[in-house]
């Protein structure tokens, strides 16, 4: 090639090179409407020392992985180990509400702007382990409870492709979700706790759907024992 083609070459892709910025077509920003989203759902594990390989407190870091952070939450992939929201009456079930999605997709498609870092709330404290003080209820294959047992929360110990329904079926008939996990990572364990324990008599019947025979069932130990 010439020194001539190769200058023509050079400047034919100059336009593209310098364009650098999106335009911003959103009023939503990150200091103040989606930091508040990650430090909440997110930051546990995306921050320095974390489980996730990149972390995800302030724009600088965020701004080069919105567009995949867009489509993981708009597939439900982040954040990892979530459960469905109001199956069984779970504290933490670590996912986002429907409006928090589109907050994060429209922020995305509007420009991914930063906005006032005035704006921004304080950074979120490193997580802390939190003990389930309780025993640990192996389950065999639709276990019966031969006593009473006061569940305070679920724990999955291998990660499960798909879904994984805990219920519990009552003697009279009654069927109570316990958990509904969707793609539960290994990798980042979760216990689901309750936010009032649950009560579950004698005779009760502990469904697995479909079978996960190392799911563990983490309760109080039950009365008599």
């Amino acid at each position: 090639m010439t020194r001539a083609a190769t200058i023509l070459v050079c400047l034919t892709f100059l336009p593209a090179i310098g364009v650098s910025h999106e335009t911003i077509t959103t009023k939503l920003t990150w200091s103040r409407d989606i930091s508040r989203i990650i430090y909440t759902h997110c930051a546990a594990c995306h921050r320095e020392q974390g489980r996730a390989p990149m972390s995800l407190l302030n724009y600088e870091q965020v701004r080069p992985w919105a567009k995949a952070i867009k489509d993981e939450v708009l597939n439900r992939r982040m954040p990892p180990s979530a459960a469905v929201k109001g199956f069984g009456d779970i504290a933490n079930d670590g996912g986002l509400t429907q409006e928090e999605i589109q907050r994060i997709a429209d922020w995305v498609e509007g420009g991914a702007p930063e906005g006032d870092p005035a704006y921004l709330p304080d950074l979120p404290d490193p997580p802390r382990g939190m003990k389930l003080y309780g025993r640990i209820y192996r389950a065999d294959q639709k276990p019966v409870l031969a006593a009473p047992m006061t569940l305070i929360g679920i724990r999955p110990l291998t990660s499960v492709a798909g879904g994984m329904k805990v219920i519990a079926r009552l003697q009279d008939g009654r069927r109570e979700p316990l958990l509904w996990v969707l793609n539960y990572r290994q990798e980042y364990p979760r216990t689901f706790r309750y936010r009032k324990p649950l009560r579950l008599p004698a005779r009760t019947e502990i469904e697995i759907e479909p079978w996960t025979p190392v799911a563990l069932i983490i309760a109080t130990r039950p009365r008599g024992q």
